[in-house]
């Protein structure tokens, strides 16, 4: 576990023995909402996380229960203007792409409200997990604004006619909805998301650190390479597997029982 943890304004980040680091977004509000202070701090946090080499899970949340994220700051997008809207709006997407950039799995933990630039920046986790209150939406055509960045990663998630419903009428759908969409991987009862949450984490951290890490990197080219292309790729990643023994030790138990 790093020695010291810094401290981040509007992040909190904490670490267990085995390496599971969680963020938290903090002084956000009860529903986490997201301004350029808090955009700012989270990213900070997120790119600290990136460099550390005991990291093996990083599971991201909100305060609270109430919500992940429930969307970006509406009063401070009321007084944009061309120029600090695309400021703005880039912020938003350097952040979901921090996520992105993670070298090690990602975990949204998602009660209550997933709105918005919450919902980029759950799309940019590589797991999703809620509750059966969950509640989900790109409402931003409600408030004059297209739907922009992360969101283009929905196609791929959810498809493209649910992905057009979705940002074309503003509308929310419910956990059922979302988990039939493929939005989301699993749902359970509100006290029951930390054990689902530990349910993934667990696996992940028995497993090869160096092998979940290039899992990691391969699916992160997956999404954009050519199938060749990653194919290709995916020998290359299976070869270094054996330039260090990670395998022979995580293979032993199964060698062993032959005979």
């Amino acid at each position: 576990m790093s020695d010291s943890i810094p401290d981040f304004p509007h992040a909190r980040i904490s670490c267990d023995a085995r390496g599971v680091y969680t963020l938290c977004i903090a002084d956000a509000g009860s529903l986490n909402i997201l301004g350029t202070p808090t955009i700012g701090g989270v990213t900070a946090a997120l790119e600290w996380l990136t460099d550390q080499e005991d990291a093996r899970v990083v599971v991201l949340r909100g305060s609270g229960e109430k919500a992940f994220v429930a969307g970006a700051d509406i009063y401070e997008m009321a007084a944009l203007d061309p120029d600090s809207a695309r400021r703005f709006i880039t912020g938003v997407r350097t952040l979901c792409s921090a996520v992105q950039r993670l070298p090690i799995p990602t975990i949204a933990r998602i009660p209550g409200y997933c709105l918005g630039a919450g919902l980029e920046l759950a799309a940019a986790c590589d797991i999703r997990l809620t509750t059966d209150n969950g509640v989900f939406g790109m409402p931003e055509v409600r408030v004059g604004l297209p739907s922009v960045v992360q969101a283009a990663l929905l196609p791929a998630l959810i498809g493209q006619g649910a992905t057009n419903w979705l940002l074309l009428t503003g509308e929310t759908i419910d956990a059922a909805q979302a988990l039939r969409w493929g939005l989301v991987e699993f749902v359970c009862a509100p006290d029951g998301l930390d054990d689902l949450i530990e349910a993934s984490v667990a696996p992940i951290v028995a497993s090869g650190p160096r092998a979940v890490r290039s899992q990691k990197a391969l699916l992160t080219y997956w999404q954009s390479a050519d199938l060749q292309s990653a194919m290709d790729r995916s020998v290359d990643h299976f070869g270094e597997a054996f330039t260090q023994d990670e395998p022979a030790r995580y293979m032993a138990p199964f060698t062993h029982r032959r005979g």
